[in-house]
């Protein structure tokens, strides 16, 4: 009997201390984009969905965006098609399209959208195709040496840049309860499909819908300084200094950036936070230590 009242007051604690978050959040949009090892535990895919579920049933806007490059690296192997990278970005020629259009926006995006129905949800699985969601670009990739004149301008295929989001289909989903799950596929003017990077494919939607939040799960900690320390609740100014002085560099840049334009262009703030931990999101939402770094529109103290 003291085992289980224990266990109740820990409960109510948790739920005493989220319900503030929870009063503060009513009605508002959250962008989460989804991927590394939260996709592929069951465990951490069973909580991902449970979260999203729990968010939407206390008034909470979730929008999810999802990543799926170890799926599409895996059926690309199985077809004989070689991969080939450029500065991260996949090169996608029109043999690989037609697989990560398949993998997208098939595989991956239904198996996420049935994983929330199946926890009492109402996902509805997009791409940017879908009237014309996610407007893009082909990406422009160049590359210069010091032993060059001009900068090399390098095609790396169906890869592209978000121009636009439809936001009144979003917004007439959101009002409709359901919770969109969006597959980062872009159109071209003339009906091209692109792929497009999940990050930024998040970070452009929680702009276009002025998102309270734009939450990126990843497969480290948070931000770390030069001693290994997780930094958040830090400011615009603050991370253009840590990336200024090399504190932020390589593969952490990108994901960064995506968060500080998000923030720049209207986002409440950005998170990065560690998908590998169970009920990462809520942990970040819901309770005072979070579970991440932070990066918010607020000026320095």
């Amino acid at each position: 009997m003291t085992l289980e009242r224990d266990a109740a007051a820990q409960v109510a604690k948790v739920l005493s201390e989220a319900l503030p978050y929870i009063r503060r959040f009513v009605g508002k949009t959250l962008v989460i984009k989804y991927g590394g090892n939260a996709m592929e535990s069951e465990e951490l895919k069973q909580g991902f969905a449970r979260d999203i579920v729990l968010m939407k049933a206390v008034g909470i806007n979730p929008v999810v965006v999802h990543g799926g490059g170890p799926q599409i690296g895996d059926l690309l192997k199985r077809l004989s098609i070689e991969s080939h990278f450029i500065d991260g970005m996949r090169v996608t020629d029109t043999a690989t399209m037609d697989v990560v259009e398949m993998v997208l926006g098939g595989q991956v995006n239904k198996s996420i959208v049935n994983l929330i129905n199946q926890h009492g949800g109402s996902a509805i699985g997009l791409t940017g195709k879908d009237a014309c969601l996610i407007r893009a670009k082909k990406l422009t990739v160049s590359r210069q040496t010091p032993e060059m004149t001009q900068p090399e301008i390098i095609d790396i295929g169906h890869v592209g840049e978000v121009t636009g989001v439809n936001t009144d289909l979003l917004n007439m989903l959101v009002r409709g309860d359901f919770i969109p799950v969006i597959a980062p596929i872009g159109v071209g003017q003339s009906g091209e499909s692109y792929n497009i990077n999940a990050d930024l494919v998040a970070g452009k939607v929680a702009e276009a819908l002025k998102a309270e939040k734009l939450m990126l799960l990843t497969n480290i900690a948070g931000l770390m300084n030069k001693q290994g320390e997780v930094l958040t609740g830090l400011t615009t100014e603050q991370v253009n200094e840590l990336i200024a002085d090399g504190t932020i560099y390589g593969g952490m840049l990108p994901k960064i950036k995506c968060a500080l334009e998000a923030v720049q262009g209207g986002v409440t703030s950005s998170h990065i936070i560690d998908g590998r931990v169970p009920n990462a999101v809520l942990l970040e939402i819901f309770t005072d230590i979070g579970n991440g770094t932070m990066i918010s529109n607020r000026k320095r103290p």
